[in-house]
């Protein structure tokens, strides 16, 4: 079991955004949090906005795995990752397996709890939440380092809002009007 907390501890290693350069670098360990975070709020927002029925803490826990598997097979690019769907189907399994191997490092009697947040059902409303989580964080870590005057970041920026308003998500529609603007805002615009 110890191998398995060595392997997650390796998670604020691996730096994220590879191929474009960042003015503050982002871990997966720091990525992770924030997707949980997100995550959290976007279960909140079904829940307490628009009358769902989000399981906060799965979506929490969700989140908070969903880069697990790239402890071990690292941080691919989007543009590589996404290029075709013969790249996308294959690094998808690399992911699963990766994320087998780990769990395999786990006594029996746990592999079952961790399973269900490191390789959850892809069709639950949690899961898609997390998905939403995820690309938010993105479109958060574009406005971060245009506000820092990296304008690598412009292009994805367009790229991301465009994907985040093809979800038609009630949820994510609220956290970007709500939410996102205080991203914008420096320390002392905040009080």
């Amino acid at each position: 079991m110890y191998k398995f907390f060595g392997y997650l501890s390796r998670m604020k290693f691996i730096k994220r955004w590879s191929l474009m350069r960042s003015v503050k670098e982002e871990n997966i360990m720091e990525h992770s949090q924030q997707v949980a975070v997100i995550a959290h709020a976007l279960a909140l927002i079904n829940n307490k906005i628009f009358g769902g029925n989000a399981d906060v803490n799965k979506t929490v826990m969700i989140a908070q795995y969903h880069e697990v598997g790239e402890v071990i097979t690292g941080d691919l690019p989007t543009p590589i990752k996404y290029f075709n769907p013969e790249i996308k189907s294959a690094y998808k399994d690399l992911e699963v397996l990766a994320c087998e191997r780990i769990l395999a490092m786990l006594p029996e009697e746990l592999k079952d709890e961790y399973r269900k947040y490191i390789l959850p059902d892809g069709d639950c409303l949690e899961v898609k939440l997390v998905k939403y989580a995820d690309k938010l964080s993105a479109y958060l870590k574009c406005l971060e380092e245009l506000k820092l005057g990296n304008l690598e970041f412009k292009k994805a920026k367009t790229t991301i809002e465009k994907e985040l308003k093809a979800f038609k998500s009630k949820e994510v529609d609220y956290y970007l009007k709500e939410f996102a603007p205080a991203y914008e805002l420096s320390l002392d615009e905040l009080d």
